[in-house]
């Protein structure tokens, strides 16, 4: 099956703030265009107070960099912005200018699937300072939402302990792009399957459904229902017994299911989507077994979250599928990832990198200076640190020393010897794209690969134990000497 890419193939180029292109503006106006700079986009806090968090959004990021243009339409509207005084806002020759760009950047970033940690890149983005500049807003639109999603997919998956969760959540999503991202990216997180039909055909995640209350309602009796609905979808009745009575619901799916059996069909379960799913979920198992269907299903439903699962299962509650809607794909507990993209580096005019900081009084805000890359180590086959380092200062003989960028008294040494990988991976160079895209069962699995070599306590939803992430020694003493220099200015 050939799954659709590039989904968006006209230009997005305005899909920006506007602060964005008075910066490239002033950049052009300046004669700054063409300056060499470096970009990261990173986070500062795991998301739902977690102990780790799962990168997703770079297909996207993929699509919208190779059709970054600005077309004739995106053009005239810049030409007739006006300013305060009335004159144009932009220059014709800068109008022109966008016009004539061509995406030249080289971008590397953490793959999708992969498990990531606070301040570390999830991009970083080389290339024309304007250019750079300019795909700022986008990315982090993209980055931001998706990661927050498949973050909140894992911590529910691996709350349902490898049981089947399958995402519902397109009616109460925020928008058609917002139903589609959150599709998407809940599966990249761990869910099975998706009821999103346009998901479905546009990245191959695998749908699921069955049938509403409404249509129990359409019928006079509950037992018609079922009936003229394993007529219609003989292999694929999971009926909903909650409409009336679960009890009744499940008596009469079970005379249902009877009836498929003696046509050489097996139905496939049932769903409860009120009420006390523990309670009703012991029973439907207990009445299911009983009348021999062991292989039918128990789904539940009703606004469930990583939290509720981990306590139904801890009731040790006879649900075997899990149907998780709003909580997940607005990311309900909390709204946004928080992600930012800060300048790290620019070349100066003899052509040498010139490390950039952002001071603030609130230390999580100092950025990360220079040209970095992340390296994760791993002891046994389990992660056991990650450290953020300057590509051209990296020793490899000694085992290095990382140093908290919040806490300088948290420090790890590490030992040499160890198996270890760099995070950042080519995607683009020059503006061409380098990087073989994955399908995204190929990404699923990767995610699921990922946390299992984690410790099970970096893992857990309350509480979780610190994952050590630090800045190499002399990285960290690059940053605290440009923090001092810049306070003491």
């Amino acid at each position: 099956m050939k799954i659709t890419k590039d989904l968006y193939q006209g230009s997005l180029a305005l899909l920006t703030d506007f602060y964005q292109l008075t910066m490239a503006y002033a950049y052009w106006k300046s004669g700054k265009t063409e300056q060499e700079a470096v970009f990261n986009l990173f986070f500062r806090k795991n998301p739902f107070q977690g102990g780790f968090t799962i990168a997703a959004g770079l297909d996207y990021v993929i699509d919208y960099c190779r059709n970054f243009k600005y077309d004739q339409n995106d053009l005239d509207y810049l030409r007739n912005m006006k300013g305060k005084s009335g004159e144009p806002m932009f220059e014709d020759a800068f109008i022109n200018y966008l016009g004539d760009m061509k995406f030249s950047c080289d971008i590397d970033a953490v793959e999708e699937g992969t498990v990531v940690f606070p301040n570390t890149p999830l991009i970083r983005v080389k290339g024309p300072l304007v250019q750079c500049q300019l795909l700022e807003t986008p990315l982090l639109n993209i980055l931001n939402f998706q990661t927050l999603i498949a973050t909140k997919a894992a911590r529910i998956t691996l709350a349902a302990g490898g049981e089947d969760v399958l995402e519902f959540g397109l009616r109460r999503a925020q928008g058609i792009d917002g139903a589609l991202a959150a599709s998407r990216a809940a599966y990249i997180g761990g869910c099975s399957s998706t009821s999103n039909v346009m998901a479905g055909k546009l990245f191959g995640i695998p749908v699921s459904g069955t049938h509403a209350h409404s249509w129990i309602m359409s019928f006079d009796t509950e037992l018609e229902a079922f009936e003229a609905y394993a007529e219609a979808m003989p292999d694929n009745c999971v009926f909903l017994v909650d409409t009336y009575d679960t009890y009744t619901g499940l008596l009469n799916a079970i005379k249902v299911g009877k009836k498929l059996q003696e046509r050489g069909k097996q139905m496939v379960g049932v769903r409860i989507d009120s009420g006390d799913l523990a309670y009703y979920s012991n029973m439907a198992r207990e009445m299911l077994d009983s009348a021999g269907f062991h292989e039918a299903k128990v789904v539940a439903s009703n606004d469930l979250d990583e939290y509720l699962v981990f306590s139904l299962k801890v009731q040790e509650a006879s649900i075997n599928v899990w149907g998780i809607g709003t909580k997940l794909v607005t990311a309900y507990d909390q709204p946004a990832l928080g992600a930012v993209y800060k300048l790290a580096a620019i070349k100066d005019q003899q052509g040498n990198w010139e490390p950039k900081l952002k001071v603030s009084q609130q230390t999580i805000k100092i950025n990360i200076p220079g040209f970095q890359n992340v390296r994760r180590y791993y002891r046994k086959g389990v992660a056991s640190a990650d450290m953020i380092f300057l590509e051209d200062q990296q020793n490899e003989e000694k085992g290095p020393l990382i140093i908290d960028p919040i806490d300088p008294t948290k420090r790890k040494k590490i030992d040499i010897g160890l198996e270890s990988e760099l995070l950042l991976k080519p995607i683009f160079r020059h503006g061409e794209k380098v990087y073989a895209r994955p399908e995204i069962h190929e990404i699923k699995n990767r995610t699921k690969a990922n946390l299992e070599r984690f410790d099970k306590a970096h893992k857990r939803l309350v509480n979780p134990h610190i994952y050590p992430v630090g800045l190499e020694e002399s990285l960290f003493n690059l940053k605290t000497n440009l923090v001092l220099k810049a306070k003491n200015q």
